[in-house]
């Protein structure tokens, strides 16, 4: 179950992340970005969650997210 919980949020985390960045990617990168920025955000913000629970993950994940997606145009050159 954890892994699918893994997926769900990574996609809903993912999604919103390359909308707020304006940028067009497949569904399996979307989840990827999603799962790899809740690993980011968690890390990042860890004391966060523990103070306001199951919400600061989701914002962790978003955060994270972002971050990667920026490290990922800084490094392509994309936009």
């Amino acid at each position: 179950m954890p892994v699918i919980w893994l997926l769900i949020i990574g996609a809903a985390a993912g999604f919103i992340a390359t909308r707020l960045m304006r940028i067009e990617a497949d569904i399996i990168t979307t989840v990827v970005i999603g799962m790899v920025g809740a690993l980011i955000g968690g890390l990042v913000l860890r004391a966060l969650l523990a103070v306001l629970g199951f919400g600061a993950g989701l914002v962790g994940a978003i955060l994270g997210s972002l971050v990667l997606i920026w490290l990922w145009q800084l490094y392509t050159g994309r936009k």
